[in-house]
């Protein structure tokens, strides 16, 4: 038997419209939107079977959005659950991680597989799908990091992309753990330019930054906000314009991940203008933390490290101009998770050895949804950045990140006059601190659809793990 469900009298936010509609949805997918209370949305809920006869009591359920949003799935194209980094592993799982995901509204992610110097991409990718495999509420798709590009490593980009997974992330920071030279940057490029794969760069210079880390240590500058004064904002902008440049010689697309700075913003936003194809992501973090976070007193500022840093507020009016203008197309969260007891406090003596990140798949949409009501973006944008853009970025469009007829009913109801306070003591990500600690934000998730099965029921979980499945990508919809 077909399962059908109606949303009634909300206003159905997406990318490109915003109109009074109800929305059908039958056997997982939006089936019709229809302006509310017009003869074609009450036909939705009028009783019918089989050829006029009349459907068994209990066709399907009717959610009432009266007053509410409703509004696409979010996809956040960028986390790390389980990841191993500094002798431990970020904790959030893939069950706890994509759980705390639809309790923020996030109906999709797009997590990291890595590939071990010496190993294989194939042998990196079959670990992470062990690792979701049954275990997600929320669906899910994976990128390859690609730690060490050889012959063997290039053929199988060709193999990835083929079966779905058609981002590669390479790091030009971390020398001696994921870091690439510019000699196999340009390699993996040029077989991106040739497979369709999109390249994800994170940009800054590894090999100055380890001289910076090691001078300040010697001085006994030890502290977390040292972490944030030594990976400096120029490092980040000169490795983005040497990302760029090398992209444009391999004539491949190109993804920045986690801008931070004015500078870097700067290196996207004249490339751009040059007409390449150059894409750049930034964070919450960045938007709404600074390097007063990592000055917090009593090793506090740990909480609040990450790669890129946070940089000094007056950057945040740069990547919020960035997001107006399109010169930053997507928020994502870089969700990376480490607890301050006994992980983030690995560091206590010397920040070099903090574990790099922190929580956020739970608060990117209250966070942005608060932006609209600060004047930074305007809704249909917040929705754009959130949903639509990393959707097409990444090969999943009109599948996900939107609301039309044959997309996913990975939907939201969203409360826009709901005020609450971020706090770990309420959040649902497997962390014992929260970056946002005491923000009062408008804005709440109420009800979470993923493939039209109730995950968030009015404030409550109704999901389970193993209803998430893994979502192969066709290559990036986006390009000029």
């Amino acid at each position: 038997m077909s399962s059908r469900t109606v949303i009634r009298g909300g206003l159905v936010v997406t990318a490109s419209d915003e109109i009074h509609a109800d929305v059908l949805i039958e056997d997982g997918r939006i089936a019709a939107l229809a302006a509310s209370g017009t003869p074609a949305a009450q036909a939705f809920t009028a009783e019918r079977g089989e050829r006029g006869a009349p459907s068994p009591e209990g066709w399907g359920r009717v959610i009432d959005a009266t007053g509410k949003y409703v509004i696409p799935g979010g996809v956040d194209a960028h986390t790390h659950m389980e990841l191993p980094f500094g002798g431990t592993f970020a904790s959030d799982t893939f069950e706890t991680g994509t759980r705390a995901a639809a309790w923020g509204g996030t109906t999709t992610i797009i997590d990291f597989a890595v590939q071990s110097v010496g190993r294989g991409l194939r042998e990196g990718l079959d670990a992470w799908h062990a690792k979701a495999e049954g275990n997600c509420a929320v669906d899910y798709g994976f990128h390859m990091i690609v730690s060490d590009v050889n012959q063997e490593t290039l053929k199988e980009m060709d193999l990835l992309v083929e079966e779905g997974v058609t981002s590669f992330k390479q790091f030009m920071a971390y020398p001696g753990v994921f870091y690439s030279d510019d000699g196999q940057i340009l390699r993996a490029m040029q077989r991106s330019a040739e497979n369709g794969g999109l390249i994800m760069m994170h940009a800054e210079n590894g090999i100055a930054i380890d001289v910076l880390v090691e001078q300040a240590l010697a001085r006994g500058e030890t502290g977390p906000r040292h972490h944030g004064e030594v990976r400096k904002a120029l490092l980040e902008a000169e490795a983005t314009h040497r990302a760029i440049r090398l992209a444009q010689v391999a004539g491949a697309p190109l993804y920045v991940v986690h801008v931070s700075a004015t500078e870097a913003v700067a290196e996207l936003t004249r490339a751009r203008d040059e007409g390449l194809n150059v894409f750049g992501e930034t964070c919450p973090q960045y938007l709404f933390l600074s390097t007063d976070n990592l000055a917090e007193p009593d090793f506090e500022g740990a909480k609040y490290v990450c790669s890129t840093p946070l940089r000094p507020r007056e950057h945040q009016a740069s990547l919020w101009r960035g997001l107006r203008t399109n010169d930053l197309q997507v928020v994502s969260t870089d969700h990376c998770p480490f607890c301050f007891a006994g992980q983030k406090e690995l560091g206590r003596g010397d920040f070099s050895k903090i574990p790099n990140g922190l929580p956020g798949v739970e608060n990117r949409m209250d966070l942005l949804h608060q932006a609209v009501l600060d004047g930074h973006i305007s809704r249909r944008r917040w929705i754009e950045i959130a949903c639509a853009t990393p959707a097409r970025m990444f090969g999943l469009y009109p599948k996900k990140g939107t609301i039309a007829p044959g997309s996913d009913a990975d939907v939201v109801i969203y409360d826009p006059h709901a005020e609450q306070v971020i706090s770990a003591e309420t959040h649902h990500m497997n962390v014992d601190y929260s970056a946002y600690e005491g923000r009062r934000v408008t804005g709440r998730v109420e009800t979470v659809l993923s493939r039209g099965e109730p995950v968030i029921t009015e404030r409550e979980y109704t999901g389970r793990k193993g209803h998430g499945v893994y979502t192969p990508r066709s290559t990036c919809q986006y390009l000029a």
